[in-house]
């Protein structure tokens, strides 16, 4: 149960899949119950039409139109949000939650900025917005990042060839594999498990460096193919994926969502911190390697670097 003023969230990626039922679960919530929200997403008509069902339900919706490929849009809509909060149009910020996400079919296509896609809009599009409200969560909140248990390629991801994580030098994640590599599931697999190994990695570091009374943790929505994650891969792995999205036992993007909003709202999770893995509705350990602070400062480090060099300089 929620036993404080919700505040606002705000959520990238509400207009599909698990993002748009954790946004409408937040929306449905009872008036005390029912934070603010301000959406992070792709200007259209699915932004429009999320916005106005959470209205619908009672919610009071700020959209903020973004492009997560390009690191200039971020800081954008980052300062749009800013400015949201600042003026007192939405309430104060309780809860950040990191949804969207994206895997390619190749990995040589790059972001606005040049850097392997997977990496850019998983990744560094998240740490670019965090940094920039991380001085306006008010404690006590709650950062969410999506993870999943591809990072060491559980035995469900094989299924659809999604590769464990190859862990490299972060500068090295973000560049664009080479014009003369081909393009295949493993590559395209290896580089959404990377991502998701530095989520793990980047929720530790971030944990360390956040404000008091402001708490990261990592929630993993199930094995859940069939969504948006995958429309880049064609049509033959969207059937696949839908049919074994349609298997009982297999997670549905209505339920997670609500897990999704439990995490980000519920009093039930408020004891969790420092990157805490969350299973759709239980915490789970982590492998041994995604715990490591040598990795997790150089994740920061280079980091930092990278949103550094993409941002525009004077002629």
């Amino acid at each position: 149960m929620v036993t404080r003023d919700p505040g606002s969230v705000l959520i990238t990626g509400p207009t599909g899949g698990l993002g748009r039922h954790a946004t409408l679960a937040m929306a449905r919530r009872p008036a005390p119950a029912r934070p603010d929200l301000i959406l992070v997403g792709r200007s259209g008509e699915r932004l429009s039409r999320v916005a106005a069902e959470a209205r619908a339900a009672g919610a009071t919706v700020h959209e903020v139109g973004c492009e997560l490929g390009d690191l200039a849009d971020v800081r954008a809509a980052g300062a749009t949000a800013q400015q949201l909060l600042a003026d007192g149009e939405a309430r104060p910020l309780h809860g950040l939650v990191a949804n969207a996400g994206i895997t390619v079919r190749d990995t040589r296509g790059t972001s606005v900025d040049g850097y392997e896609r997977t990496f850019a809009i998983n990744h560094l599009a998240h740490a670019q917005l965090i940094g920039a409200l991380l001085p306006m969560l008010a404690a006590p909140a709650r950062i969410v990042l999506l993870g999943s248990n591809t990072y060491f390629a559980n035995r469900f991801r094989k299924l659809l060839g999604v590769a464990a994580a190859d862990w490299r030098d972060p500068i090295d994640l973000a560049r664009p594999a080479p014009a003369d590599a081909p393009a295949s599931l493993k590559t395209s697999g290896t580089a959404y498990s990377n991502s998701k190994l530095a989520i793990l990695y980047y929720a530790h570091e971030l944990q360390r460096r956040a404000p008091e009374g402001v708490s990261v943790v990592v929630f993993e929505p199930g094995f859940m193919p069939g969504t948006g994650l995958s429309r880049e891969h064609g049509a033959t792995v969207q059937r696949l994926s839908r049919a074994i999205g349609a298997l009982p036992g297999v997670s549905k993007p209505r339920t997670s969502g609500a897990a999704l909003a439990s995490v980000a709202l519920d009093e039930r999770w408020a004891q969790l911190r420092d990157g805490a893995f969350i299973l759709i509705n239980k915490q789970q350990p982590i492998k041994p390697f995604a715990d490591d602070p040598a990795r997790e400062t150089r994740l920061w480090e280079a980091t930092v670097e990278l949103l550094q060099q993409a941002v525009p300089r004077g002629p």
